[in-house]
């Protein structure tokens, strides 16, 4: 791992290249190298970019399905509760 670290930096350094390494180890460890020129994000931006994926819209659309069945649950306990009391 510190061996491919140290490749990524030098690549950083040498190519004027930005660099990004995410690695999970079979422990579930999370280690990571990113240039210091650039954040992780700034990263992921240009990643999509460059492939034509947005690796967010996805996960924004199951978020945004979960968000619509949690207000709809949401709406039917408001009106069994008005129901309960009388309204």
């Amino acid at each position: 791992r510190n061996g491919l670290f140290k490749k990524a930096h030098e690549l950083t350094v040498l190519c004027d290249a930005k660099v990004s390494i995410l690695m999970i180890s079979s422990t579930q460890k999370l280690h990571e190298y990113i240039s210091p020129s650039i954040t992780t994000k700034q990263m992921f931006d240009q990643y999509q970019k460059a492939v034509g994926v947005d690796v967010w819209n996805t996960h924004y659309e199951r978020m945004q399905e979960h968000l619509k069945k949690l207000k709809d649950v949401n709406r039917n306990l408001r009106t069994e509760i008005r129901q309960r009391i009388g309204e």
